[in-house]
């Protein structure tokens, strides 16, 4: 069978400068990065501000499994299947991180017949986005130490120094260090740690950014350690907020791609949704709106994590109303959802199904709290039977959900016509209600505890003395409207990613929390979750070779 490498590379790319036209940019406004990829100019996006705003359509799922569920084939099959039906699209998408690729995820450029190209390119270093906010994260670590060397007249506490390194790779050695060792000239030796680029509140403000100006605003703002009294140091104060926004400035700038069917896509920003808040940039989402009639959008894993994530930071934080959404699921991750092992699946299972199929109609509830209309996009594969297939779409029938059947890999936008369809019908209805979870003048912790229990469906929250303490300081140093952004597996709807389907009644652990000031949020760690991930036993690295002619084979 033809791999999504072998896919994409049957179709030939039409110049970037074609697929600007078609979203209405002129020539002018681009900053090619060879033939098939650019950005797109400030004054540009500036220009058509003024413009009204499409529809925001969101693209989520259920909790991820080993099956897979094809959230990113859906967003571009959908989008495409849109074109197609004359509504002028454009996809809005996050950048992939290096970790996954190499290790056992893969890539994020959707796949079969939905995939935004050329998928080498974006999969590894695309336009060096990642590479400036590594090296950004990486400046204000390096002045961070170099002003305690010289003196520290902050008073900054090397022991309170909480700004961490960044590499994007997983790299589970890197995890915890100690640094200056080597002597008086090495700077004072303290405990330190990487985590993985995308975890970063640089990437977490870069996405969240709404210009330039904004942009170094909110890197100053950024908190990278305390004093002995317990009083916030930041970025700005070791005055490393000018020089990080200039290694930024270009990456800023959104970058334009194609569908393999040649409409416009904007792949912006990357953080993950397990460990950071599973959106693209806010700056590349909102002028894809003042471009074109609907913006497809995706939030990293299921609705639990990226979902909530989408409607109560991203939209919140950036003004936006979605109009709808689209939870993606698969017969074979509700069967395993039901019990049913990998190696099975490719057996019917009427009763896997039925027992599997409280997952989506959890977060399909889920989703509905916010105010936003739902319609579930079931992901076909070939093993799927009509019997399964029905078990689902009576389940949904049942709670007044409509499930359109994809086979958008296969057949590429034809596969998702009935999903296209159901979203603009969604869109005239106009009955969009949007609201976050929770009020922005709620206690932090009770904003964790409606999370918990809303979303998760948890009884409580188990919160650690010392991240109460840290909620306290928090508030007390004008932080208390902050939204809550929760780091945890994304297997499950609790901290325990072996519990699968719709678990209820369990305890979240809230072992410690973190202030991204700059982002305008504080994050919540429940349960074991790791900011740089590890490798596999077997990492996709090892597949991945290059030949005489300089293909790259083993992306995927």
């Amino acid at each position: 069978m033809a791999t999504d490498q072998d896919i994409a590379h049957l179709h030939t790319l039409k110049p970037i400068g074609d697929i600007a036209g078609r979203a209405g940019i002129p020539e002018t406004a681009l900053i090619p990065y060879g033939k098939y990829k650019a950005k797109i100019d400030f004054d540009f996006i500036r220009s058509v501000q003024d413009r009204p705003d499409g529809a925001l359509v969101l693209v989520t799922g259920i909790n991820p499994t080993p099956a897979g569920e094809g959230k990113t084939t859906t967003t571009v099959g959908l989008a495409d299947a849109l074109n197609a039906l004359g509504t002028k699209t454009m996809i809005a998408l996050r950048e992939p991180s290096l970790g996954p690729c190499f290790g056992v995820k893969g890539g994020a450029t959707g796949g079969g017949y939905a995939q935004v190209v050329p998928m080498e390119d974006i999969n590894l270093h695309f336009t060096g986005d990642f590479h400036a906010i590594t090296s950004a994260n990486n400046l204000l670590a390096a002045m961070v130490d170099n002003h305690m060397y010289w003196g520290n007249a902050l008073g900054l506490d090397p022991r309170r120094v909480t700004w961490r390194r960044v590499l994007d790779m997983n790299d589970r050695a890197l995890r915890s260090i100690v640094n200056g060792l080597g002597g008086i000239t090495s700077g004072p030796p303290r405990e330190d740690g990487f985590d993985i680029t995308v975890a970063s509140e640089v990437m977490a403000v870069f996405c969240l950014a709404r210009d330039l100006e904004d942009l170094q605003a909110r890197l100053g703002r950024m908190v990278i350690g305390a004093r002995r009294d317990g009083s916030f140091v930041t970025a700005a104060e070791v005055k490393a907020d000018g020089a990080m926004a200039a290694l930024l400035r270009d990456a800023l700038q959104p970058n334009l791609v194609q569908t393999l069917e040649g409409n416009p896509a904007l792949v912006h920003g990357g953080p993950f949704a397990n460990i950071a808040h599973g959106c693209n940039s806010l700056i590349a989402t909102r002028l894809g709106l003042k471009l074109a009639d609907v913006v497809v959008t995706e939030a990293g894993f299921g609705a639990d994590l990226g979902g909530e994530k989408f409607f109560d930071i991203k939209c919140r934080l950036g003004g936006l109303t979605p109009a709808c959404a689209v939870v993606v699921a698969t017969v074979r991750a509700l069967k395993m959802n039901g019990g049913v092992a990998k190696s099975d699946l490719g057996r019917e299972d009427i009763a896997a199904v039925g027992r599997g199929v409280v997952n989506v109609l959890r977060h399909v509830e889920n989703v509905r709290k916010f105010g936003v209309p739902v319609i579930v996009g079931l992901n076909r594969f070939t093993t799927d039977t009509d019997a399964e297939i029905q078990v689902i779409v009576d389940a949904l029938a049942a709670v007044g959900t409509k499930v359109c059947v994809c086979t958008h890999w296969g057949d590429g936008s034809k596969g998702a016509v009935e999903l296209g369809r159901a979203v603009q019908a969604e869109i005239a209805a106009g009955k969009a209600a949007f609201k976050p979870i929770y009020p922005s003048d709620m206690k932090l912790a009770d904003k964790l505890r409606t999370i918990a229990r809303e979303i998760y469906r948890a009884a409580d929250i188990d919160l650690a003395p010392a991240a109460a303490r840290k909620l306290a300081s928090y508030e007390k140093a004008g932080f208390a409207d902050a939204p809550i952004c929760i780091a945890k597996t994304q297997y499950s709807f609790s901290a325990d990613p072996t519990l699968l389907g719709a678990p209820e009644g369990h305890i979240l652990p809230v072992r410690d929390v973190r202030l991204s000031a700059g982002a305008g949020f504080v994050i919540a760690i429940a349960g074991e979750i790791m900011t740089m991930p590890g490798l596999p036993r077997v990492p996709a690295a090892e597949g991945m070779t290059l030949t005489s002619d300089g293909a790259i084979t083993g992306l995927f």
